[in-house]
């Protein structure tokens, strides 16, 4: 094997194994430890590492370790719903403007350039402002600024697939769009919507970290990994630890994203 291809091959699997290592502690940690992540209990505020808090408690009495548990599940599960939701339009809309071209195409290149206009983080805070904190739509600001990726990708891969004379053999054999589509176009896209989708995870991931952050996205007690630092910031110089700890979650999983991305590069 090349030298090139085993160490993707090598980075896709640690990749990996970083991921599912952190989902599956995500998961187990609050069957062990069994709190509530929003419970206070100010007799405990900032409690040191202890059999009962095994890495102590916040400002609030709150068991940390929980809370990041439950913060990394929201983070995963939020930019995965993300990136599925902006992936299926975006592909979908993307190969049907390159394949069916005159109007169709033109229009949705219009409404991509439209979307485009705007920064993708100013675009999600626009549908915050309509219901600051609300899941849904942080959810899909974030699929709309997504989706446009995925479009213009498809949409120019497809159109080098479409002149390939395997193609225009399909066509002249009687066989229509949804076989070509699911034979030979949807194969040829795979490895790349992979990468495209793990760029869009990890996007997500540090745009939620982001706006809860500055206070305009996930509003406590929610947890979760930004709006974390952010609380925790007063008591970095007492307990950094506590900081750093969401911080470097966060850096895990954008990480393991990146790492599993070369593989199909």
């Amino acid at each position: 094997m090349p030298k090139d291809k085993a160490f993707y091959k090598n980075s896709s699997l640690w990749g990996w194994t970083v991921l599912i290592t952190l989902i599956s502690i995500s998961l187990f940690i609050p069957v062990l430890t069994n709190y509530d992540p929003d419970k206070q209990n100010l007799m405990l505020s900032l409690a040191p590492m202890s059999w009962e808090h095994l890495l102590g408690t916040d400002q609030y009495g709150r068991d940390i370790l929980t809370r990041i548990a439950y913060a990394t599940q929201l983070s995963f599960l939020l930019a995965l719903f993300t990136t599925i939701s902006a992936l299926i339009p975006g592909v979908f809309l993307g190969i049907l403007s390159a394949y069916k071209g005159g109007i169709i195409d033109k229009f949705f290149v219009l409404l991509g350039d439209m979307i485009l206009a705007l920064p993708g983080l100013l675009l999600v805070l626009l549908f915050i402002s309509i219901a600051p904190g609300d899941f849904l739509f942080l959810y899909l600001g974030l699929s709309l600024s997504l989706w446009i990726e995925f479009f213009r990708v498809s949409r120019t891969k497809t159109k080098s697939i479409l002149v390939e004379p395997y193609i225009e053999a399909s066509k002249s054999l009687g066989f229509g769009f949804l076989y070509i589509l699911k034979k030979l176009i949807l194969p040829k896209l795979m490895p790349m919507i992979l990468t495209i989708s793990t760029f869009a995870m990890s996007t997500a991931i540090i745009a939620i970290s982001t706006l809860s952050a500055i206070g305009v996205g996930l509003k406590p007690p929610t947890s979760e990994l930004g709006s974390m630092i952010v609380e925790l910031m007063p008591y970095y110089d007492e307990v950094p630890m506590l900081v750093i700890l969401p911080s470097f979650v966060i850096f895990l999983f954008v990480l393991a994203l990146q790492l599993i991305s070369k593989r199909s590069i």
